[in-house]
């Protein structure tokens, strides 16, 4: 049976450079970005965050963060 082509395109990527990769990265990110990065960039321009990172940032300038 032949290879699917998901196989076929990762067999591909792992001969990519480091170049050729961080061009697919960007060529990814512009033509098909995660929903995630939708709802994050949707979420933070209207304002849905602030309070969370006002908390964090609050938190790390009074010590009470730890390194991961």
């Amino acid at each position: 049976m032949a290879n699917s082509a998901v196989e076929k395109i990762g067999n591909a990527i792992g001969r990519l450079t480091p170049r050729e990769l961080e061009e697919l990265y960007v060529w990814l990110d512009q033509h098909h970005p995660q929903p995630i990065d939708d709802r994050l960039t949707a979420d933070l321009a209207n304002g849905n965050m602030d309070r969370a990172i006002f908390r964090a940032l609050d938190d790390e300038s009074r010590g009470r963060t730890q390194p991961l």
